[in-house]
């Protein structure tokens, strides 16, 4: 074993030597996972600007991992051995079911973490060399959030450099307009808020007509059916209408941004330039990159149009995707409450409906989690604790109606 680090005074090398050692550690490791994490994603990438970006964090964090191994190595330690999956974070369910862009978002996330929890070790530790990896470390962690960031946007920083930026620049906005990637989160989206609010509204009037009629089965089955069915229908509906719409607003865009090249072009390239700079290229190169994409003008309408709305029509939802998708998750989530009824009735039907139910919210919110990257368990109970109140006080207005 290497002989012990002098910074580290004697009268600490006990306790706090094995917690400085500890910490250091979790950061290899946490290092490590992130470039693997990275690495994976690079690798899976088609777009070759996006997978640029992510090879260069695979490369930052492992130079990361190796400023954390060589502190070790001169406290005496041996390098620890990596514990994690070999794909990082990429395979997790969560990330598997959301797709790479949730990935990323969930990713990003952790990067803020990781710069709070270095910002804490900048107090809690002792030691004057980890402490300067950590404001090297801390810098750069900030500047990979803001990649990502970039990336999430889809506002991928270009380097200084022409023709070099501008190929990959291009080469990244070719990719988004001619590739299929589907926006997997958008359907999976629409499935969740389904199934939630047919669960809400149904448990709702089940609680409400069981109070009324003391859980007279034949009434609550038939207000929940017909509940059930308005409520499918509407979700569907809407969910048709509103990406319709988002269609409907991205070509009206593209036939304002059409006219605009028409009527004066020189204008649309200065808007265009200025975009690139505000994002950092300099003015002469922003200037010739946009001289290169005008070269095609279906393709120089469409970068626009894709700067004014940040997205591209292939990432619109799908009309009849998003409806079938809501209609069929509202109906499955609003016959959960009135399964029992069709088994049982009075109280035992009431108590069974509102076991389940409340089992069926605390689902839907941890699943709600591959959306909004919350917590699963706070997110499952709290829409858990939303559907037990809901369905009290329905409960207690139809006791009171069932009373008049």
């Amino acid at each position: 074993m290497e002989a012990r680090d002098s910074s580290v005074p004697d009268s600490i090398a006990d306790d706090t030597r094995k917690r400085l050692l500890e910490i250091l550690t979790g950061n290899w490791q946490a290092e490590m996972r992130g470039c693997y994490t990275y690495r994976t994603l690079a690798e899976r990438e088609p777009d070759p600007a996006r997978r640029r970006a992510l090879h260069l964090l695979a490369t930052a964090e492992k130079y990361h991992a190796q400023l954390w191994s060589e502190r070790i190595r001169a406290l005496g330690e041996t390098e620890p051995t990596y514990r994690g999956p070999q794909t990082g974070k990429v395979d997790t369910l969560a990330n598997r079911v959301g797709g790479k862009d949730l990935a990323l978002r969930r990713i990003e996330r952790d990067e803020g973490r990781a710069a709070a929890r270095y910002t804490r070790q900048l107090q809690e530790l002792n030691d004057g060399p980890s402490i300067a990896i950590l404001q090297e470390v801390i810098a750069s962690v900030q500047e990979h959030h803001q990649m990502l960031i970039d990336l999430i946007r889809d506002r991928r920083p270009l380097a200084p450099s022409f023709p070099e930026a501008a190929q990959h620049a291009l080469d990244a906005l070719m990719s988004a307009r001619q590739g299929d990637r589907r926006n997997t989160p958008g359907w999976i989206g629409d499935a969740i808020y389904g199934v939630n609010d047919g669960l809400g509204a149904i448990f709702g009037i089940v609680s409400g007509v069981s109070g009324a009629t003391l859980g007279n089965s034949k009434f609550v089955l038939l207000a929940g059916m017909a509940g059930m069915i308005a409520s499918a229908l509407s979700m569907g509906s809407g969910a048709y209408l509103a990406a319709k719409s988002e269609r409907e607003i991205f070509h009206a865009e593209f036939a304002r941004e059409r006219d605009a090249v028409e009527y004066n072009e020189p204008e649309a390239r200065q808007i265009l330039s200025l975009s690139y700079q505000v994002r950092g290229l300099p003015a002469a190169e922003a200037d010739r990159f946009v001289e290169y994409l005008a070269r095609d003008r279906e393709q120089f309408v469409r970068i626009l149009a894709q700067e004014r709305l940040n997205t591209t029509e292939e990432r619109l939802r799908r009309p009849w995707s998003s409806a079938i998708s809501g209609a069929l998750s509202t109906a499955i989530g609003a016959s959960i409450p009135i399964l029992p009824f069709f088994f049982l009735s009075g109280i035992s039907a009431v108590i069974w409906a509102a076991a389940i139910s409340l089992a069926a919210h605390f689902a839907v919110g941890a699943a709600k989690s591959l959306i909004t990257i919350r917590p699963w368990w706070s997110s499952g109970l709290e829409m858990t604790a939303i559907g037990a109140i809901e369905g009290v006080v329905t409960y207690a207005i139809g006791i009171g109606i069932g009373k008049l």
